[in-house]
């Protein structure tokens, strides 16, 4: 046996030994039914001391790994079962896109490091010894106080510290309105179609099946709502993914119509409602019904997807359950972030990273926008201008749209086509992309646009 004792320093020998058995049993490189060699003579082969070989079969055998018995040596024991190998693909990885337009992505430069480190110095210092024990699964009260002041006052919510529940983003806002939804008998919920894959992949997670329901131009279409028979439904009214429209007034009020006629919950998720650029954003659904609407967002495309925070507003006779749920699920949110947050907000600091961010991403949608004019002519850019990414219709000439994917592929730019958000296709023949700009410089943005053109084959893709 090849075991590293003998190379181990003399005091950590006998560790070295145990723990190179038990790799080796685990590996599947001692299999079951193995007899090892005596105490003396594995000794001897790795020039240690027969009472530190003999220590560690003991050790072993009390773990479970070897067998042992009276004059019949020292056997791998046939219970371990060797750790299964992953399977590796021998061919080589390819390289990393050049450019990258799939959406999702904020500007991670543009995280405030020296706000947010002053704000963790603020609170290191005056933070009491009593914070840092188990947590309220609701969240820390400083920031429920101050998130429920920012969200009233940007987003229009109805907003009470006491029903507002801090989250590890909207994944968990969603995995726990999951949970209490099938406890309450609900079996499926709707999902707007095209719209996020992760609603359907996060309410699957937890027993609920999805039933995709179309759009139009107003936002969810109601007659198919109504015929499906579900008693929940997930949204994205502020700026629909991935479309980009925003529901009209008529179809927000026909849909808690709904609502209240089907009894039914409305899931809001206002993942980027801050970001419009063209005038003032229209305030969050949750405000007209807070009752029906269970509304979530998160600093992750303000701020950054890492700091894994966010919220959720329940109806009254859905909060305590979901605050049950939170705290057989993970306890609550660690308290040092959450109270620096709390600050960031407090001294506004979340105001003035809204404004940074807003003006950065206006001009990296307009960057996009001239660019694709410019290298893609015909092409019609949909949805409101808002959010983190376009549709952009590119014609029909630029298709079959499996081949021009493959040769952006080849030329290194990702992109996601919409049929990737759910069933609804393009029925004009044009080629659907969802494009994500955010993460991106307008310079980045331009060069990217036309290396995607110069990937077609007849050259730039504007000669055509």
């Amino acid at each position: 046996m090849l075991l590293p004792a003998a190379a181990a320093p003399a005091r950590g020998r006998g560790r070295a030994l145990r723990s190179a058995l038990r790799d080796a049993v685990r590996s599947g490189r001692l299999a079951g039914g193995t007899r090892l060699p005596s105490s003396r003579e594995l000794a001897a082969d790795l020039g240690v001391s027969r009472g530190l070989v003999t220590e560690a079969y003991e050790q072993l055998t009390a773990e479970s790994y070897l067998r042992s018995g009276r004059g019949a040596g020292t056997w791998v024991s046939e219970g371990v079962r060797a750790a299964e190998r992953p399977v590796r693909d021998r061919a080589p990885r390819a390289a990393g896109a050049r450019v990258d337009f799939r959406p999702g992505t904020p500007d991670l430069s543009l995280f405030p490091r020296s706000a947010w480190a002053a704000a963790q110095r603020t609170v290191f210092g005056r933070l009491p010894h009593g914070a840092l024990g188990y947590p309220d699964p609701r969240g820390l009260p400083e920031l429920r106080e101050a998130l429920a002041g920012l969200l009233a006052r940007r987003r229009g919510v109805v907003a009470d510290p006491e029903r507002l529940v801090v989250c590890s983003g909207v994944a968990q806002a969603t995995t726990l309105l999951g949970f209490v939804l099938r406890d309450e008998g609900v079996a499926s919920v709707g999902v707007e179609d095209p719209g996020s894959p992760e609603h359907s992949s996060l309410f699957a997670a937890t027993g609920l099946g999805t039933v995709p329901l179309p759009l139009d131009d107003e936002g969810l279409a109601l007659a198919p709502l109504e015929r499906s028979g579900v008693r929940a439904v997930v949204t994205t009214p502020a700026h629909q993914f991935p479309t980009g429209i925003g529901y009209s007034a008529q179809r927000r009020g026909a849909l808690l119509g709904w609502a209240r006629d089907a009894d039914a919950v409305i899931m809001e998720d206002d993942y980027d409602g801050d970001f419009r650029y063209d005038r003032a954003p229209v305030g969050a659904l949750q405000g007209l019904d807070p009752e029906r609407v269970v509304y979530t967002g998160s600093v992750s495309k303000s701020l950054a997807p890492g700091l894994r925070l966010g919220w959720l507003i329940a109806p009254a006779a859905l909060t305590e359950r979901i605050v049950a749920r939170k705290r057989t699920m993970d306890l609550g949110n660690p308290v040092l972030d959450q109270a620096v947050l709390a600050d960031f907000i407090v001294r506004g600091g979340y105001d003035r990273q809204l404004r940074r961010c807003q003006r950065a991403y206006r001009e990296r949608r307009d960057a996009m926008v001239a660019a694709l004019g410019e290298h893609f002519p015909g092409t019609a850019v949909s949805g409101i201008a808002a959010g983190l990414h376009i549709i952009a219709r590119l014609p029909a000439r630029y298709g079959p749209e499996d081949v021009f994917l493959e040769r952006a592929a080849g030329a290194g730019i990702a992109l996601r086509p919409l049929r990737d958000c759910g069933t609804a296709g393009s029925e004009d023949g044009t080629l659907p992309l969802v494009l994500g700009y955010a993460h991106l410089s307008p310079g980045d943005i331009a060069r990217g646009v036309a290396a995607l053109a110069e990937s077609w084959p007849t050259g730039r893709a504007g000669s055509c």
